[in-house]
């Protein structure tokens, strides 16, 4: 992903009604770009990769061909979804008042 990707790609996903941060990390967790302050970056990242490792996990043992690409989670405040591709991870926090 080039650069000029990354920050359209930021731009678009920002660009949504309730959307609160875009986070473009590699898959080691190094933030590449953001939107949200570091500490909350920092935040995000590492739980969204160990959520992810954990559900790719759970997939896996279910059926050992498939892999998980995309997820969502939702809490009474926001909802989290990650997207997982070979060499970066975006993940997007929304307010759920703009989702429903």
């Amino acid at each position: 992903m080039q650069a000029d990707d990354i920050d359209d790609t930021v731009k678009r996903i920002a660009g949504h009604r309730g959307v609160l941060g875009v986070i473009i990390a590699a898959r080691d967790g190094m933030p590449i770009k953001t939107t949200m302050d570091n500490t909350s970056t920092v935040l995000y990242v590492g739980t969204a990769i160990a959520l992810f490792e954990r559900s790719q996990s759970l997939v896996r043992d279910v059926d050992p061909s498939n892999a998980l690409q995309f997820m969502r989670i939702r809490t009474a405040k926001y909802e989290l979804m990650v997207s997982v591709e070979e060499e970066y991870i975006v993940v997007a926090v929304q307010n759920t008042k703009f989702t429903e």
